[in-house]
């Protein structure tokens, strides 16, 4: 690998006359099939040349976060006085990340342990029983095992252990989460994380009983927030935003035209594998977490299309088979917050100004355009995904043209 990157003989044999030739020559192998450019590759070797020389390594070395550091500063220093940089940051952040990456990767980087905290048992125990006990989606049960460290890592800054703690606390708890800024919705969300959490110890006697009738959270009103999201005037003016030849444009102009047409949600589409598609029948195939079963949509052309271009054009060769991957290396598939940085990006790219520009404000535009466009509130359930009819009733609610029609409705005279 180093003979690919080094063309003058005296680098070359520089690099590799350094200690851990071998282990250097496996990383940048490592490296190049994640998908690095030539150029990445070549300022790795250089960085870890540098490494190699003021670390001392030897093939059994253990280094620890310290060393690194030491050896970082010290590296920063040298360039700055030899005029090669002009801020010592870029070249210590350069050295650690390269450093760190590859000792990590050699397993000779000695991290330290990180404890799990006294309560990691409970939640452990409460995460399986809400898997198995209650079948809730995976999504969920990450939201409620979220809140529940966070109550339980409070009650550890105050000194109080799970066998203790009072509904008071509880409530306690509640009112900070409103003093942090958190709206009502979040802090019910919380209450309920909470209140299942408290019947589960109190199933396994953790705790003092009836503690988990008494968590409250704060009141809601049926569909008292409408959804919002973006006109679907606005949401072609995005697509159309997007039909250009950058290799960003066409992958996002895929992710963007499955959240608008078909209404997904964001995890839905991260999990989207390139054997879902098949391409003989033209059939999408997506798993419902909340149904924990996949659906099958037929592929509109359009869809197809934006896809097929993205796979032609953009995706490069990986071991991944998730189908959005990264743009840079290291290649890997996109994350559900990745998703809706999209998104949000192609939002302001394309100038809309709306309340809600994430995936989900897309997900309502497709159900509003569905309404307009004549659907039964069953057919638009359906092609979202949901479980229950009540999950969709509410984009009737919103349908303010056919409610001004009912309104105007004469009744001939009855009041």
């Amino acid at each position: 690998m180093l003979a690919k990157l080094f063309k003058y003989p005296a680098v070359l044999a520089r690099h590799q006359n350094a200690p851990l030739l071998e282990e250097r020559e496996l990383y940048l192998r490592h490296r190049a099939e994640q998908g690095c450019t030539p150029n990445t590759l070549l300022r790795t070797a250089r960085e870890l040349l540098h490494v190699v020389q003021l670390l001392d390594l030897n093939p059994t070395s253990l280094v620890t976060v310290q060393q690194i550091e030491v050896a970082a500063k010290a590296w920063s220093r040298s360039q700055c006085r030899r005029g090669r940089a002009h801020k010592l940051r870029w070249s210590r952040c350069l050295f650690v990340q390269e450093a760190t990456d590859w000792l990590k990767f050699l397993g000779l980087l000695n991290e330290p342990v990180l404890q799990s905290p006294p309560f990691a048992d409970f939640t452990e125990q409460f995460s399986g029983w809400l898997d198995i006990e209650r079948g809730l989606s995976t999504a969920t049960i990450s939201n409620y095992l979220w809140h529940t460290n966070q109550f339980l890592q409070w009650c550890q800054d105050f000194n109080r252990s799970l066998a203790t703690i009072k509904a008071s606390d509880v409530d306690a708890f509640l009112g900070t989460r409103g003093e942090k800024g958190w709206c009502r919705v979040s802090i019910a969300t919380c209450a309920k994380a909470l209140k299942a959490f408290f019947i589960y110890a109190e199933q396994r006697s953790w705790c003092q009983s009836l503690i988990a009738r008494a968590v409250q959270g704060p009141r809601l009103f049926s569909q008292e927030n409408l959804p919002s999201g973006p006109s679907w005037v606005e949401v072609n003016h995005i697509i159309d935003s997007l039909a250009t030849d950058r290799p960003k444009d066409i992958r996002d102009l895929a992710i963007i035209l499955l959240f608008a047409i078909y209404g997904f949600r964001s995890g839905e589409v991260a999990r989207l594998r390139l054997d879902d598609i098949d391409w003989e029948t033209n059939l999408l195939s997506v798993y419902r977490p909340k149904q924990r079963k996949s659906q099958i949509y037929p592929l509109t052309p359009l869809v197809g299309h934006a896809i097929i271009r993205y796979l032609q054009t953009v995706r490069r060769q990986s071991p991944h088979r998730e189908l959005f991957l990264t743009l840079k290396a290291p290649l890997r598939p996109l994350s559900t917050h990745g998703f809706y940085n999209i998104v949000i990006q192609c939002f302001s790219n394309a100038a809309i100004e709306t309340m809600h520009r994430g995936p989900h404000a897309l997900r309502h535009a497709c159900a509003m355009h569905l309404v307009g466009e004549g659907f039964s509130l069953k057919e638009i359930g359906d092609h979202l995904g949901h479980r229950s009819s009540s999950a969709t009733r509410i984009y009737a609610k919103v349908n303010l043209p056919e409610l001004r029609r009912v309104a105007n409705v004469d009744l001939g005279g009855l009041s």
